[in-house]
C-alpha cells in the first residue's frame, strides 16, 4: 500500500477461500478504514479504479472467486465545485481533522440556489486549502450540520474523511447515548407557561408552503420526530399586569430537524421574535412595548436565535471538546432592551 491517509492510495488484496462468492464492493470494503464507506467502494469501481487479476472491473456486484487479486486506486482528492472565497471566519478550535467555528447571522452554510458564494463552505474551502483531504474523493469540508442562515452561532466542519465519519455518527445519535451536546438560546414572544418542558411531536413540510415545516400527523409521509426541550431563563419586558410580553429561553436539541426549534416555539404557542416564517402575525405584540424596545424589536429582522454551545468528541483523538460562543451584538441589543423595557 502507498500513498496517505485520505488519497492517492493503491491497495492489493487476495480473495481467500473462505471468501468466495462476494460482491466486489462488499469484500473490498470490509478491507477499508472506517472512514471509506461501502457507497466510496462502488463509485470508485464504477469509476474504473479497481483490477480483478489485472483486468478493469467496472460492476461492483461482481461475485468474486477464490485466489481473485484485486487491486484498487483511491486518486487523490479533486477540488470542490464551489470556489474558495476570502471571508473572515471567527475560528473556536482547528486542527488537522476538524474546524470548529462562531457562524454569524446572514451566512448561508452550503451554496445553493438563490445563495450561489459567500458562503461558509467558501469561507473554509479559503481557509483550511490542501489540509482539507477530501470527503467522498472531493476536496471540501464535511458539513454535518447546519444552522439557518439567519441563525448564528457554533458550528464543526470536518476535514478529513475519517473526521466526517465520526461526527456524522455523534450528529446521528443526537446524544442520546453519546457526547453530542447542542444548546441553543432563543428570545420568544410570551412566556411559556412552565420553566421546563419538553415538546415532542413529528415534523414535515407545511401544506401550502413547501419551504415551510410544520407539525404534522406521524402518518404523513415525510413525518419526522422532533424533540425539543426548553428551559425559561429569564421573563422580559413586564406588561404591567405580572405577566412577560417575552421570555429568553434556552434550547436542547434530541433531534435535529429543519427549523425544529423555531417550529416547536411557534407550536408553544411562543415564536421567536423577528422570524418572518414563523411568528409574522405575533408582530402586533411589539405595539405594548415603549417607544425604546418598539424600535428595537421592529428593526431586528431575524429570527432571534443563537447556538450558543456545542459539545462532541474529538472524532479522532477521542477527546472531550465543548465550546461556547455568546450571541452577536444584534442579539444582546435586542435582549438589553427587552430587560430594560
Amino acid at each position: 500500500m502507498s500513498g496517505n491517509a485520505d488519497g492517492g492510495q493503491k491497495k492489493a488484496f487476495e480473495v481467500k477461500p473462505g471468501e468466495a462468492g462476494q460482491r466486489l464492493d462488499v469484500w473490498l470494503a470490509a478491507r477499508m478504514p472506517p472512514h471509506v464507506s461501502r457507497n466510496r467502494i462502488a463509485a470508485l469501481i464504477r469509476q474504473a479504479t479497481v483490477t480483478v487479476n489485472g483486468a478493469v472491473e467496472t460492476a461492483p456486484k461482481r461475485r468474486l472467486a477464490a485466489g481473485d487479486r484485486c487491486e484498487l486506486d483511491i486518486p487523490e482528492a479533486e477540488d470542490a465545485e464551489p470556489l474558495p472565497q476570502d471571508i473572515a471566519l471567527d475560528i473556536l478550535f482547528e486542527d488537522a481533522e476538524l474546524i470548529v467555528v462562531n457562524k454569524p447571522p446572514g451566512m448561508v452554510v452550503h451554496p445553493a440556489p438563490g445563495n450561489p458564494d459567500r458562503t461558509l463552505v467558501n469561507a473554509l474551502l479559503h481557509h483550511c486549502g490542501h489540509s482539507l483531504s477530501g470527503i467522498g474523493g472531493v476536496r471540501r469540508p464535511g458539513i454535518v450540520h447546519r444552522l439557518d442562515k439567519d441563525t448564528s452561532g457554533v458550528m464543526v466542519a470536518a476535514k478529513t474523511e475519517r473526521a466526517h465519519a465520526g461526527l456524522a455518527a455523534q450528529f446521528a445519535d443526537h446524544g442520546r447515548s453519546g457526547p453530542l451536546e447542542r444548546t441553543y438560546r432563543a428570545i420568544v414572544w410570551g412566556a411559556p407557561p412552565h420553566h421546563r418542558g419538553t415538546i415532542d411531536t413529528f415534523l414535515g413540510r407545511a401544506a401550502h408552503n413547501r419551504h415551510k415545516r410544520a407539525v404534522v400527523r406521524e402518518t404523513q409521509p415525510d413525518a419526522r420526530h422532533a424533540v425539543t426541550h426548553y428551559t425559561v431563563l429569564k421573563h422580559l419586558a413586564g406588561d404591567g399586569e405580572g405577566s412577560a410580553l417575552a421570555s429568553l429561553v434556552e434550547c436542547r436539541l434530541e433531534t435535529g430537524r429543519t427549523h425544529q426549534i423555531r417550529v416547536h416555539m411557534a407550536h408553544l404557542g411562543h415564536p421567536l421574535i423577528g422570524d418572518q416564517d414563523y411568528g409574522r402575525s405575533f408582530a402586533t405584540k411589539a405595539n405594548a412595548l415603549g417607544e425604546g424596545p418598539r424600535a428595537v424589536v421592529g428593526a431586528f429582522a431575524r429570527q432571534a436565535l443563537h447556538a450558543a454551545l456545542l459539545g462532541f468528541e474529538h472524532p479522532v483523538t477521542g477527546e472531550a471538546l465543548r465550546f461556547e460562543a455568546a450571541p452577536p451584538a444584534d442579539f444582546q441589543a435586542l435582549l438589553a432592551a427587552l430587560e430594560a423595557a
